[in-house]
C-alpha cells in the first residue's frame, strides 16, 4: 500500500494515502474505549464521544454540525471497547476546514452542563432501545458472560445509573487519564499532496501537550466456559455459542478469519447459513463473528429461531463445528474459501472510508499497513492443516460458552 507517515514530537501519528477522488476522508483514531473505564465510569468513553459535539471554546453545537454539512460533508464518530474515532467525509477542497474542526472537537470541547444533561437522556434512550432488541442485546450479554468481571466484558453504552452521575470534572479526568497522544493516529485518504496534509497536521496538532499512558490496561487472563438461559418475553429464541479467541497480534488470527468466514461469514453459502436456513428453514438470521482485541478475542455464533427449534438448531451448529474439527477441507473447498475471502476484502477496499479506518487501526496496532497483495499472500499461504488445528482449538466443545434468550 502506498501510504505516507509522520510523527509529531508529542507522539500523535499521521498516516495518509493519496486518492484521486473528489471526495476525501480523514479522522482521529484514539486507542481508548470502554475497557479503559473504572466501574463508576461505565459508559464514559461513549458518552464523551457524544458530548464532544456539543460545544467548544469557539463553537456552539449548531456551528459544529453545520461546519461540514454546509459544504456537503459529513461528520461522524464511534466508540468500541478499545477505540474512539472522530472522522469525516468531505469534498477535497475542504481539507483544512475538516482538519481544524476535528482538532477543535477533540481538544477544545467545553462540555456545557445543559448539553450534558440533555445528552444523558439521549444515551439512556439508546440503552433502552438496545434492551428492546434481543438480537442486539445478546451480544453484549454474551461478552459479559465470558469475560466475567473484567472491564472488557462491560457493554459500550454504559448503565443509566453511572451515566446520570457523569460531570464535567469526571469527563476531564477520564480524558487526562486515557487520551494518550502516543496512542492517537490521524488518518487521511484523499486528493491532497503529502506535503500539504503534513503541514495541516503540524499546524493543528503539534501544540497538543504530550500525554503518554501511565497505567496498564487490565488484561483478561482467566476464562471459564459458562452456560446461561435467560427468560425473555420474546417471540423467538436467540442463541450465542462461542469461545475466547486469538488477539490482534496472534499469527493464527488470519486463519481464524478464514475459518469464521467458512462457518458463518457474510456469504450466504456459509455452512451455518446452509444448515440452519437453506436446508431446514430454522433461522432467518444466522452468523458467526470473530472480534480480536489486544490481549484476547471472541469467536461467536448467533442465530434466532422459533422456540420449538432452538435445540435442533444448536445440534446443527455443533454438527458443523464437528465437521470443521474432524474433516480436513479438500483442495477445491480450500481454494474456494480463499477466493471468497479475497474477493470480499477487495470489495471492502473499494470504499475509501473503509480504507481510511482500517489503515488507521492497522498503523495504531502494528505500526504498518499491509497492502492488499500482502494480505492476499497471507491468505493464500494458509493450509488445511492450519485450519484443522484452529478449529480444534477454538471450537473445542469443552471450552464453548452458550447464552440463550427464550
Amino acid at each position: 500500500m502506498n501510504y505516507h507517515t509522520f510523527t509529531l514530537p508529542n507522539g500523535i501519528k499521521l498516516i495518509h494515502k493519496h486518492s484521486p477522488s473528489s471526495v476525501a476522508y480523514c479522522g482521529l483514531l484514539i486507542h481508548t474505549g470502554s475497557r479503559d473505564e473504572r466501574p463508576e465510569e461505565h459508559g464514559m468513553a461513549h458518552f464523551i464521544e457524544h458530548v464532544m459535539f456539543k460545544g467548544t471554546k469557539k463553537r456552539k453545537a449548531y456551528h459544529i454540525l453545520s461546519r461540514l454539512e454546509d459544504v456537503g460533508g459529513e461528520l461522524n464518530a464511534y466508540t468500541t471497547k478499545e477505540e474512539t474515532c472522530i472522522y469525516a467525509s468531505f469534498l477535497k477542497y475542504d481539507y483544512e476546514r475538516t482538519v481544524e474542526l476535528i482538532r477543535d472537537i477533540v481538544f477544545n470541547s467545553t462540555f456545557p452542563e445543559k448539553e450534558l444533561n440533555r445528552e444523558k437522556e439521549v444515551i439512556i434512550d439508546e440503552i433502552n432501545a438496545c434492551q428492546d432488541n434481543p438480537a442486539e442485546l445478546i451480544f453484549d450479554d454474551f461478552e459479559e458472560l465470558i469475560f466475567q468481571d473484567n472491564p472488557i466484558g462491560r457493554n459500550i453504552l454504559g448503565h443509566p445509573g453511572t451515566i446520570r452521575c457523569f460531570t464535567k470534572k469526571l469527563i476531564h479526568s477520564f480524558i487526562r487519564g486515557n487520551y494518550h497522544t502516543n496512542q492517537m493516529v490521524f488518518c487521511s485518504v484523499g486528493d491532497i499532496s503529502t506535503k500539504r496534509i503534513k503541514n495541516l497536521f503540524e499546524r493543528y496538532f503539534s501544540d497538543i501537550p504530550s500525554n503518554t499512558r501511565q497505567k496498564p490496561t487490565i488484561k483478561f487472563e482467566s476464562y471459564q466456559p459458562g452456560k446461561k438461559t435467560v427468560r425473555k418475553n420474546t417471540f423467538q429464541s436467540h442463541c450465542i455459542i462461542g469461545n475466547i479467541a486469538y488477539n490482534v497480534k496472534d499469527q493464527r488470527r488470519i486463519g481464524l478469519y478464514l475459518l469464521n468466514n467458512i462457518l458463518g461469514g457474510q456469504g450466504l453459502n456459509s455452512r451455518l447459513n446452509l444448515a440452519l436456513r437453506e436446508k431446514n428453514g430454522y433461522a432467518y438470521n444466522v452468523e458467526s463473528n470473530y472480534s480480536p482485541y489486544f490481549d484476547t478475542g471472541v469467536l461467536s455464533v448467533y442465530f434466532g429461531t422459533d422456540k420449538e427449534n432452538i435445540n435442533k438448531s444448536i445440534r446443527l451448529a455443533y454438527r458443523e463445528f464437528d465437521r470443521l474439527k474432524n474433516k480436513r477441507l479438500g483442495i477445491l473447498q480450500m481454494s474456494r474459501a480463499k477466493r471468497q475471502m479475497i474477493g470480499q476484502l477487495a470489495r471492502s477496499a473499494e470504499s475509501n472510508e473503509n480504507v481510511m479506518l482500517n489503515m488507521a487501526k492497522s498503523y495504531l496496532i502494528y505500526n504498518k499497513v499491509d497492502s492488499v497483495e500482502e494480505v492476499n499472500r497471507k491468505i493464500d499461504a494458509l493450509t488445511t492443516s492450519q485450519l484443522l488445528e484452529i478449529a480444534n482449538d477454538i471450537l473445542d466443545t469443552k471450552m464453548l460458552s452458550t447464552l440463550i434468550f427464550q
